[in-house]
């Protein structure tokens, strides 16, 4: 194994030398620095991981807490596609994850905060948890470095997606489109439901269009049996909608399910829009139209955010940064003429 003595042999300059060229310390020049480099690299140098971490006083390893009611696990490609993003950021720095659970050691179980302190994460991803559950409110309050998506605490790190703006944006891609009779089957209560609901009645208002109370049905996220449901309760009104919007694409897929199964065609007969834009969506037919989240610039910003918070704690600063959507058109919405809308 390549030392840092071999390096400096090779080089002809001293060990004090070459580990400030790798630390990145002002006082050698740049050129000496990049020599120095490029030999470490050549030689197959690697740092000793236990060395850095009594140097550093940190772990190198950051913590993921990511679990959902439904048990979807990496199977849920929105958070999915955030981590994949965090995970490649966080390793450009040298870092490593590791999922965080409660599972036992020995015959005591431990908390999310007892864990994190037992592996000696220097800092935690917090993703689609219970938000309110007690053990998980004790992990983000502590001293630890947190960072959350989709979720805000007062002083602490969280990236965002712009969910209001997001449903805004998409309700006014249809109505555009000529919609007026519109619905919303909305995920169940969270705080990503309500900025969504917000944005959805709000945008209603400005653009003049009346939303029925029966035209906004609840299902839960990622469920296209319960989505498939209200969707036939929308299809049964007396006056149903021109066109359904929803709460995720998975669910979006439950609802033209239950749309063909009554003969009707998508979306010649009825309109259907997504929310996220996962890959899945591009490639189902007709393509679906649905609000395209930026998961790739969530899970770097968050990687960025919580690595600044681990190495500079005196000067980063705990804020909240919000990630813009766009929408993809897809082929699931049809323009139609205003009069036969209304």
């Amino acid at each position: 194994m390549t030392s840092l003595k071999d390096i400096a042999r090779e080089c002809q300059v001293s060990v004090a030398t070459v580990s400030k060229a790798l630390n990145g310390h002002s006082d050698i020049s740049e050129e000496r620095k990049q020599l120095i480099h490029k030999k470490a690299e050549e030689m197959g140098y690697r740092p000793n991981l236990f060395a850095r971490t009594l140097k550093t006083n940190r772990s190198y390893n950051i913590g993921v807490l990511f679990t959902d009611a439904a048990h979807n696990g990496l199977t849920h490609d929105y958070f999915a596609a955030v981590l994949d993003s965090f995970k490649v950021a966080v390793e450009q720095k040298d870092y490593d994850l590791t999922f965080l659970n409660c599972s036992k050691t020995g015959k005591k179980r431990m908390t999310y905060l007892q864990r994190a302190r037992y592996r000696g994460f220097d800092g935690v991803i917090v993703a689609c948890v219970d938000f309110s559950d007690p053990e998980v409110l004790e992990l983000i309050q502590s001293d630890i470095p947190v960072v959350t998506i989709d979720y805000v605490f007062n002083g602490r790190l969280a990236v965002m997606s712009d969910n209001v703006k997001g449903m805004e944006e998409l309700f006014t891609y249809v109505y555009n489109q000529g919609h007026r009779k519109i619905a919303y089957v909305c995920g169940t209560e969270s705080a990503v439901t309500q900025s969504r609901l917000s944005g959805f009645y709000r945008t209603a208002e400005k653009l003049g269009v009346e939303i029925p109370q029966e035209y906004v049905l609840e299902s839960d996220y990622r469920d296209p049996v319960s989505a498939a449901v209200a969707t036939e309760k929308l299809l049964d009104l007396k006056n149903p909608p021109t066109c359904i919007l929803y709460p995720d694409d998975f669910a979006a897929f439950g609802g033209m399910s239950a749309i063909r199964a009554r003969g009707l065609s998508i979306p010649e007969d009825i309109s259907v829009a997504g929310y996220d834009g996962i890959r899945l969506a591009t490639h189902s037919v007709p393509r679906l139209t649905t609000l395209h989240q930026d998961t790739c610039l969530l899970g770097h910003k968050a990687a960025e955010k919580l690595i600044n918070l681990i190495e500079h704690p005196k000067t980063a600063v705990c804020d909240i940064s919000i990630v813009e959507g766009e929408v993809f058109e897809g082929q699931t919405v049809r323009t139609i003429n205003n009069d036969t809308s209304r």
